[in-house]
């Protein structure tokens, strides 16, 4: 296995662990769906995804990572956009 291999497939288990953790965590209710926490698990593993999917051409996994990651960004960035 290549070096570019290993970070790849280390990329996609961090992925793994940044959503499935924080969604677990959402569950026990250790943080909540709106926490910046949640929000940035899901943004940064959606784009660990996003590269792992590309890479292994799994193209229907990388364009649902794609909609996963701009439906976080724009939960993370609407509070900035409301009237105070």
């Amino acid at each position: 296995m290549s070096q570019q291999e290993i970070i790849i497939e280390t990329i996609g288990w961090l992925a793994s662990v940044l959503i499935v953790g924080s969604y677990a965590l959402n569950l026990w209710g250790k943080i909540e769906t709106n926490s910046k926490t949640y929000m940035w698990a899901n943004i940064i593993g959606g784009l660990f995804f996003v590269i792992n999917t590309y890479f292994h051409h799994a193209y229907p996994s990388m364009v649902v990572n794609i909609i996963w990651v701009i439906i976080a960004l724009i939960l993370l960035i609407k509070p900035l956009f409301k009237k105070k």
